[in-house]
């Protein structure tokens, strides 16, 4: 599998584990950061890159760094 898949799929895995510990839907999350849960759902599985822009304000919604979402 290539380098790149990886490290989006284990972002995408670290994303569903921080929202989940925040007992958050995908519905609800997805609704904070102003995007559609499809969109959501395509971050966390890997289907979709997430922007910087987009990253920060994940990590801020799940009172994380954001270091801690892409340190692999």
């Amino acid at each position: 599998m290539d380098n790149k898949v990886t490290k989006l799929l284990q972002l995408g895995r670290k994303i569903y584990n921080f929202r989940r510990q925040k007992k958050l839907s995908q519905n609800t999350f997805a609704e904070m950061l102003n995007i559609s849960r499809e969109h959501l759902a395509k971050i966390e599985t890997a289907k979709r890159c997430v922007s910087l822009g987009l990253l920060i304000d994940i990590a801020e919604k799940l009172e994380v760094k954001v270091n801690e979402l892409i340190d692999f």
